[in-house]
């Protein structure tokens, strides 16, 4: 089946996470994404955290799955040659370089312009051009300290919490995906190429956009009533950390189901949403509730809001995560088990569609991974192992015309 990004030749000057997200994502649906990495190195995520000795790290290969790895030395004037041939028959050139280093190689966008017009630039940076950080180095918990996130994140009474989800980091790659794909689509309309920059705290801040609102409320009436300091606590003029509590406006919260004693992912998140509050009441056997005045409504209800969710931790006192939810869905109320990796690395519906894949290895065995989060009527996304360091180096030199005594000729500059 031709997959719609098929034709499409990515230049992948990435490493760690955000830019391999980016770049993994593309090859997922198609793109020849070639990654270009340093002879006898290599991406520095190949040696982070290892598992196995000597073998790539699984930091690598969930990063970097349906790519070619082709080891260059650029700073060698035959590894310069190399590259100029592989831009002018690319489309996308990706980096996630410190400023100025691309022009610092010899290819500034001015140059890389000249050799080829409709090639797209596409950059990940920590912050925005000509922002008043724009020279400092940027990591996954900077970003997320820098867009807004760990001020909101965490328990009022403690301190800013960073969040496991890669808010910084493959967020920021997500981001620049779409902005490929939409540079992409300008150039077939203008047959132009352009420059395609995405900081990681924008991205953050991107996702954090209800925190923005809050903040606007707040300046305005002076309080935040889906927030669980409201109404007996005090606000100050910043949007305050709310705990477990919604960022939509629907009361929620994490509460204890059986066995939490021993187990600390015993809970399920529960949501109090206002058409949801008959059926939560008949499922909790406290159908007096439905039209009491005091729990009638949400504005009546925010005040109990925490002794309703005691009730409901009674009523869950005897029931795993599982069984909890296996009764509510039933009534349609909003829930979730607290899930672990484990839990979540062996869930048959994520294995059926996708989400996560058993990926054969050369060197590690099988490893787990995460699938396309995106899902087609008419692609099924295939993925494939990261590549070992060089692997396709002489067929990325011999697709550029490079016979194999040239090839062997130039082993100085692909490897060491």
């Amino acid at each position: 089946m031709t997959k719609p990004l098929e034709g499409i030749k990515i230049i992948d000057f990435t490493h760690v996470q955000a830019g391999p997200a980016c770049t993994q994502l593309l090859a997922w649906f198609g793109a020849d994404v070639i990654k270009v990495e340093r002879p006898g190195s290599g991406d520095v995520t190949r040696n982070q955290l290892r598992d196995i000795p000597g073998v790539d790290a699984l930091y690598f290969t969930m990063l970097n799955s349906n790519k070619k790895s082709l080891t260059l030395d650029t700073k060698k004037p035959e590894g310069k040659e190399i590259l100029e041939k592989l831009v002018r028959e690319s489309d996308v050139l990706v980096e996630n370089f410190g400023p100025g280093a691309l022009d610092r190689m010899g290819f500034s966008w001015e140059r890389l312009n000249e050799l080829n017009p409709k090639m797209i630039v596409a950059s990940v940076k920590g912050f925005s051009d000509g922002h008043h950080y724009d020279d400092l180095k940027v990591y996954e918990n900077v970003a997320q300290c820098a867009g807004g996130a760990a001020s909101t994140t965490g328990f009022w009474d403690g301190p800013p919490t960073i969040s496991a989800a890669a808010l910084g980091d493959s967020n920021t790659g997500m981001h620049l995906a779409i902005g490929i794909l939409t540079a992409l689509l300008g150039r077939d309309k203008t047959g132009k190429g352009q420059k395609v920059a995405v900081s990681m705290q924008d991205s953050v801040l991107n996702l954090c956009r209800v925190k923005l609102r809050d903040q606007q409320r707040l300046e305005r009436v002076g309080y935040l009533e889906e927030y669980p300091q409201y109404p007996h606590g005090e606000f100050s003029d910043v949007v305050p950390r709310g705990g477990n509590a919604g960022g939509g406006g629907q009361p929620g919260w994490v509460l204890k189901c059986k066995g939490w004693e021993t187990d600390p992912n015993a809970y399920i998140y529960f949501t109090i949403q206002g058409h949801a509050w008959e059926p939560i009441c008949k499922a909790l056997g406290k159908p007096e509730w439905i039209d009491d005045p005091a729990y009638k409504t949400a504005e009546a209800r925010q005040p109990h809001i925490f002794e309703i969710f005691e009730t409901i931790e009674g009523w869950l006192a005897d029931k795993t995560k599982f069984e909890a939810v296996d009764i509510l869905r039933k009534f349609d109320i909003p829930c979730a088990p607290v899930l672990t990796m484990k839990e979540l690395a062996n869930d048959p519906s994520l294995r059926a569609s996708g989400t996560i894949v058993e990926v054969p290895h050369k060197k590690r065995g099988s490893y787990l991974t995460v699938g396309s989060p995106i899902k087609f009527s008419d692609l099924k996304p295939e993925v494939t192992a990261s590549p070992l360091l060089g692997e396709h180096t002489d067929e990325v030199l011999a697709s550029l015309g490079y016979s194999q005594q040239e090839i062997f000729n130039l082993r100085e500059v692909r490897a060491i």
